[in-house]
């Protein structure tokens, strides 16, 4: 299977709706690392059939803007199937699936999924999956879904859905243990760890909204879902490392190599023990911030944005 050698690099996903033109307007306008077209939540049930008609044109049009283009797909299968069989394109690098119950069924839809690239012409592997846990069932086959195939790329906890599977509120409270659980799930499988500790559709504070990205980098995410523009430019500067940290890496890094020659494998620097596990965090983030940088001299980040 062709499938890339490591989870995509994003910090934030924006939602599009399928049926929104004023939506789809604004979102080639925005710095989001990644487009999310919307076939699901946003999407009135009417209009199911017209969101798969429009979902090649907006899928081509956000690719040729230089976004990584993901598609949410329905959960009822045929609604699914119909979904995926519309969604497989050259254009779409992922879908993602919502209400995941199991690893069995992730591997229900790759199946899906290749036949619809082995009849579009595309290499096997081309679509990539996000999967969402939303209920007690996929909290309890968390580490399952999350290495269920190879096509799987990140994983995300949906607060709102789970809230309600679980009956808590959808506040730091309930969902800091499903949130480091996924976390610990998404890195012994390899994939990016998606998310933060809350609910997505908590914008309007910007403040807060901000210190629940920062919590979520200190907990081991790397992006997020946006459903508004406005949350972008705080998920990008949250999920990046900070000039700053940059540089302290690079000096200890720097200080770790003189003293190394000098047969010491712990050392102080700037006030701090420093030892193995310290120094890899430093490479660590140094490998994260060069990532991004790459991205962004691709013309697929945040700095290529008007």
């Amino acid at each position: 299977m062709n499938l890339p050698p490591s989870p995509p690099v994003w910090r934030s996903v924006l939602f599009v709706p399928a049926t929104s033109d004023r939506f789809a307007d604004s979102a080639v306008r925005q710095p989001a690392d990644a487009l999310q077209i919307d076939l699901e939540d946003s999407v009135a049930p009417g209009d199911k059939a017209l969101a798969r008609q429009r979902l090649p044109g907006l899928a081509d049009r956000f690719r040729d803007a230089g976004y990584d283009v993901l598609v949410r797909l329905n959960r009822p299968w045929r609604q699914l199937v119909r979904d995926a069989e519309a969604a497989v394109r050259a254009s779409v690098a992922a879908v993602t699936l919502p209400k995941v119950p199991d690893a069995s069924h992730v591997r229900a839809v790759a199946e899906v999924l290749a036949e619809c690239e082995a009849e579009a012409c595309l290499a096997p592997g081309h679509t990539r999956i996000v999967a969402m846990v939303e209920d007690a069932e996929g909290l309890a086959n968390m580490q399952d879904i999350a290495r269920a195939h190879a096509r799987v790329c990140g994983m995300i906890v949906g607060a709102e859905d789970l809230a309600v599977s679980l009956r808590m509120a959808a506040d730091a409270d309930g969902l800091y243990v499903p949130n480091v659980m996924a976390v610990a799930a998404c890195r012994r499988a390899g994939i990016a760890p998606i998310g933060f500790v809350g609910s997505v559709a908590d914008f309007a504070d910007a403040d807060a909204f901000r210190a629940a990205i920062r919590r979520a980098r200190r907990l081991g995410f790397e992006s997020a879902f946006c459903i508004h523009p406005r949350q972008v430019p705080i998920v990008n500067q949250e999920f990046a490392p900070q000039p700053d940290e940059v540089a302290h890496a690079e000096q200890l890094l720097e200080e770790f190599e003189r003293q190394a020659r000098a047969g010491l494998a712990a050392f102080t620097f700037k006030g701090r023990m420093v030892d193995m596990p310290v120094v890899q965090q430093a490479r660590q983030l140094l490998e994260r911030h060069r990532a991004l940088a790459a991205r962004a001299a691709q013309g697929r980040g945040h700095e290529s944005r008007r």
